[in-house]
């Protein structure tokens, strides 16, 4: 009785774990020769504005900011990615702390004066707070949550913007 209770016990916290597993962790040492699949650029020299998407079979593509982040997850076989990103790790990092966040559930402050390496950009935040804060402080436009960011909406952010040319 003592084996089998002890092999439950065992059995539960195992799949306690697996069920509870949160998201990996994202890549932190970035390769200075790491280009943005999207736009071309080497994305090492703007370390502030880094972004990754991390697939499930492991693969790890890196972007100079969140608006060529957002264009590859909702295009990546045009930008040479494996294609579903739905179920992939996305990471930026937070604006104020720098410190890497869950990309789904960080807060975009769109349309404020402040530019990334690409110009217009989305700009992540961890808490509502800290993007109310920058909005005001900074002439943002609006707030929008990971669900809201649509692909019409990244290519607003883009036009114009692009260094290589795609098909």
């Amino acid at each position: 009785m003592k084996k089998k209770l002890l092999f439950v016990l065992i059995c539960s916290v195992f799949v306690a774990g697996i069920a509870t597993t949160a998201v990996g962790d994202p890549v932190k040492k970035i390769d200075r020769k790491e280009r943005c699949p999207v736009c071309g650029m080497f994305v090492a020299k703007y370390q502030p504005w880094i972004t990754q998407i991390i697939q499930k079979d492991g693969t790890v593509s890196m972007f100079d900011g969140a608006k060529d982040m957002l264009a590859f997850y909702f295009e990546p076989t045009r930008y040479g990615g494996g294609g579903q990103t739905a179920d992939s790790e996305i990471w930026v990092k937070d604006y104020y702390s720098m410190e890497w966040i869950d990309g789904r559930k960080a807060y975009y402050v769109v349309g404020s004066d402040v530019y990334g390496p690409m110009g217009h950009e989305f700009i992540p935040f961890e808490s509502l707070a800290a993007a109310e804060n920058f909005l005001k402080d900074h002439k943002g436009k609006k707030i929008l949550r990971f669900a809201e960011i649509t692909l019409e909406l990244v290519n607003a952010k883009r036009q114009g913007q692009t260094m290589k040319s795609h098909k």
